[in-house]
């Protein structure tokens, strides 16, 4: 069992390590080009990726969110979100129009008559 996990720990370590560095965008890597860091990854896998988790990525302070500081803008849940309540509002005017959905006739035990 040890052996196996000598082998999978470094494996997913740099496995890892190669997928952070070619996904991180340009303005974030430091010290060498993206390039060099995923040549270092894959040739050196336990130093190249332990280097890249170290010093090839900037980092956020623990505790900061991404959004704070011109970011990302932070999710917002549904019932929070005035764009989603007004698309809300929207549905229910259109079935007060007559454009029901098919669960008005499932509702009425089966089909309407209608004159």
């Amino acid at each position: 069992m040890l052996r196996v996990l000598m082998f999978l720990v470094p494996l997913a370590l740099s496995v890892y390590a190669f997928i952070d560095c070619i996904s991180t965008k340009d303005a974030d890597i430091r010290h060498m080009p993206k390039p060099l860091w995923a040549i270092l990854v894959l040739l050196f896998p336990l130093v190249g990726s332990i280097s890249w988790i170290i010093a090839g990525k900037k980092r956020q302070p623990a505790g900061s969110a991404p959004w704070q500081g011109g970011g990302r803008r932070q999710w917002v849940a549904p019932d929070d979100n005035p764009e989603f309540l007004k698309s809300l509002g929207k549905d229910g005017e259109e079935d007060q129009d007559g454009k029901g959905d098919k669960d008005d006739e499932d509702r009425s035990g089966g089909r309407r008559d209608e004159p």
